[in-house]
């Protein structure tokens, strides 16, 4: 994975907690090309590839926020995971929830991986490099169509 560009969707619509995540995959070890959408309709679009997103680079991995205006981030997972030519894209579930029940719905609906946002900085931060460093760098993502 480290020889090409790792291209990332983050679906997040809390400004700071995008900042942070943009600041914590700046300083990862494998280049990488951050998109950032703040709502589930607007995800779907740029998976899509409609609209303004209609030359949107496809993803190798999604970081999606559960609780997220116009339409939540189950429904958006649940729709890319039901979609034959988005499924194959890990998305990790990067969410405040600790509740069990979201734990248990997201990976019901196939999540990848279910990471916690610390309320501690430099916890959220660590959280977000070493979710980048397993997916660029351990994990083998498929190539992209």
């Amino acid at each position: 994975m480290s020889e090409r560009l790792l291209e990332i969707l983050l679906v997040e619509d809390n400004p700071g907690d995008a900042r942070l995540t943009s600041e914590a995959l700046s300083q990862g070890v494998t280049p990488n090309h951050l998109s950032v959408v703040t709502d589930g309709v607007k995800a779907m679009q740029y998976l899509r590839r409609e609209g303004q997103y209609s030359a949107a680079p496809r993803p190798d991995l999604i970081l999606l926020d559960l609780n997220l205006p116009c339409k939540d981030g189950r429904e958006v997972l649940a729709e890319i995971k039901s979609d034959a030519s988005l499924h194959c894209i890990p998305v990790v579930v990067l969410t405040a929830s600790q509740a069990p029940e979201d734990i248990f719905e997201t990976y019901d609906l196939s999540a990848n991986c279910f990471v916690n946002k610390s309320a501690d900085l430099e916890r959220f931060l660590q959280a977000v490099r070493m979710t980048e460093d397993f997916w660029s760098q351990t994990a083998r993502l498929p190539e992209r169509r």
